[in-house]
């Protein structure tokens, strides 16, 4: 018997190593990895730069704490936030946590503004995390069951309905903030269209409220631009990222600019781990390295060579319906579910993702190139036209 708690339904697999795209299970077998860790493992595995980072800073000095200076995560938070066109950030150990930070930054925002029970508009479909308030946030009843009672304080809209957002800010005098992933990931790698976001920038705009985009997976060069709204002709006050800003050390930050990041004061928000000096130095590494190695450029061209790929095969299959999404991040939606397909790539030495029921989600690395960018659309394309 497990001494784990069974938060997991794990598959029948234990890695030992891994080498760029690949892993290796404990019986020397070779796998491709085509989710990254669900897109952590952003620059592959054993990445050079990473490991480097981790035994040069773990040789110096792992801990201290935030009640002191720590010269990495100044360093990291300066070159995220001239990144992002933000001003200031916050470090957690999380995508959970960041979103956490968002929701409390917003809150505290509209009672600085007198309001007794500020609300946050958010999606349905979306997935913000797994904490009580985060989980609240989220748009699946199916995750949300058994915790009740949620946290309060949300008030739920539709995707790209533009209409839906004007009338809650016509008959909702207790919003303070938008909170939105751009392409949500959970929900079956479904895009937020770039109209409805920008209409949704002028409606925070007019009402006063604060944008707030949830980049925990769209972050980080995943998308083709290092975040998601860079491609979108807008700004948002709040951004979240986490996930492939470690490369599978845990972190995670909630960045913030203008009236925003002048909400929250000494006391009011912490984190004893969050921003330490061994992962903020990792986090330099990855950034360094998604930048100069232009993997926001190679996660473009690799992205349309997996859907070309895809497409060329599926394109009039009876299982397949449409693949949609940005960059390396891309979802395979099917007519039916398709849950077991995950343990049919495991046989054939691919792992892959299903979400949303009938999604296959590929989130490879974005270190990957145009031979395993083949064997990988190849792969999921045949494990597809066998399945029925």
């Amino acid at each position: 018997m497990s001494a784990l708690m069974q938060t997991y339904a794990r598959l029948p697999v234990t890695f030992s190593h891994g080498e760029g795209v690949y892993v290796y299970d404990t019986e020397g077998r070779r796998y491709l990895d085509g989710i990254s860790g669900i897109a952590v493992n952003g620059l592959g595995h054993a990445h050079p730069a990473v490991t480097a980072a981790i035994r040069e800073q773990a040789d110096k000095l792992v801990h201290t704490s935030n009640l002191y200076r720590i010269e990495a995560q100044e360093q990291l938070g300066t070159v995220l936030t001239q990144l992002a066109g933000m001003d200031n950030c916050f470090f957690g150990n999380s995508g959970a946590e960041a979103n956490e930070a968002a929701i409390k930054l917003a809150r505290l925002y509209g009672h600085n503004r007198g309001i007794k029970k500020p609300a946050i508009v958010v999606l349905e479909g979306a997935f913000h995390g797994r904490t009580l308030a985060t989980l609240s946030a989220t748009g699946n009843r199916k995750i949300q069951a058994g915790f009740e009672p949620l946290v309060t304080g949300f008030v739920r809209a539709p995707c790209n309905d533009i209409a839906a957002l004007q009338q809650i800010a016509a008959n909702n005098p207790d919003v303070v903030a938008f909170l939105a992933e751009p392409i949500q990931g959970e929900g079956g790698v479904k895009l937020l269209d770039p109209e409805y976001l920008q209409a949704a920038r002028l409606i925070c705009d007019e009402q006063g409220w604060l944008l707030m985009l949830d980049e925990v997976q769209t972050g980080n060069g995943r998308t083709g631009t290092y975040f998601a709204y860079q491609g979108l002709d807008l700004v948002p006050d709040v951004v979240t990222t986490a996930k492939g800003l470690g490369n599978g050390v845990p972190i995670g930050t909630c960045l913030a600019r203008g009236a925003a990041a002048q909400v929250l004061g000494a006391g009011q928000h912490g984190s004893t781990f969050g921003g330490n000096p061994l992962v903020c130095s990792v986090g330099l590494a990855v950034v360094n390295a998604i930048v100069q190695d232009q993997l926001c450029a190679n996660a473009i061209a690799m992205g349309q060579l997996i859907t070309e790929t895809l497409l060329e095969k599926l394109g009039s299959a009876k299982q397949f319906k449409e693949i949609r999404g940005q960059g390396l991040m891309l979802g395979i939606e099917l007519h039916k579910n398709c849950g077991e397909l995950v343990k049919h790539g495991l046989d054939a030495g691919l792992l892959i993702n299903v979400t949303d029921g009938k999604t296959v989600r590929l989130l490879p690395p974005l270190v990957i190139n145009e031979q395993e960018a083949r064997e990988l659309a190849n792969g999921v394309a045949d494990l597809i036209l066998n399945f029925d």
